[in-house]
């Protein structure tokens, strides 16, 4: 039960720090490029990443709890 609270409290603070990272690396790609619009895009992927990581966690878990 423990470490499944600790799983779903890591969970939370994944996806605000893939989003950051994201946002982080299309900002340096934008001032070396000189461009205004990776960090939008690497913003996007990084917040898709972050779910896609929540949504592999819960279907993990309701699989775990099937069985």
């Amino acid at each position: 039960m423990a470490a499944r609270a600790a799983e779903y409290s890591s969970l939370a603070l994944v996806i605000p720090a893939s989003t950051f990272v994201g946002y982080g690396i299309g900002y340096w790609l934008d001032t070396r490029f000189g461009t205004t619009w990776l960090s939008i895009v690497f913003l996007i992927l990084g917040s898709v990443a972050g779910f896609v990581s929540l949504i592999k966690q819960i279907l993990r878990d309701s699989k775990n709890d099937g069985a």
